[in-house]
């Protein structure tokens, strides 16, 4: 881990400052930086060789020094800010990667649940009676009552539920 030399600032100052580093670190990264500092470089050094010398600013026989200080200068500045990116790049990947790792530990604990609420459900299905169970548990009893009656007419006597309709149903 990282230790503050300095004290912390408020958030939005530094943060900004961040910013401004991952944006001109990016900037570095592109094609159109490098065209245009090779265009700066064509310019410098064709009008320091064609202009008259009164003038040159940078002489081409000492093999341009100011254009290789400035160029050094830059360098000296936009490896620090590129690190200074890539410490924030590595601060929010490590951010994220805790986010998804918490994210995945959810998933999980709900995938158990989900499961074993899907095997309660398919231990209580094979305890619940199937329509064919029930249908030949109704016969069995009609049947049953048929036999104590011994007269089928009786039936057209009974309700839905296998209940006589003028007597009290008899338990035993």
């Amino acid at each position: 881990m990282r230790t503050r030399v300095l004290p912390t600032r408020r958030r939005g100052r530094g943060d900004a400052f961040g910013r401004a580093t991952e944006g001109i670190a990016r900037a570095m990264g592109t094609p159109w930086f490098l065209i245009g500092l090779t265009l700066f470089c064509v310019l410098w050094m064709g009008w320091n060789t064609l202009s008259p010398k009164s003038w040159q600013f940078d002489s081409a026989a000492i093999g341009f020094t100011a254009l290789t200080l400035v160029l050094s200068l830059q360098a000296s500045y936009a490896a620090p800010l590129i690190l200074l990116a890539q410490n924030r790049q590595d601060d929010r990947d490590r951010v994220q990667f805790e986010q998804d790792r918490q994210r995945a530990e959810r998933n999980l604990a709900d995938t158990e649940y989900l499961a074993r609420e899907v095997v309660a459900l398919r231990l209580a299905m094979r305890d619940m009676a199937s329509k064919d169970f029930i249908r030949a548990e109704l016969r069995s009893l009609l049947e049953e009552l048929d036999r104590r009656d011994g007269d089928p007419e009786d039936l057209d006597d009974l309700d839905d539920r296998g209940h006589g309709l003028d007597r009290p149903v008899s338990r035993g």
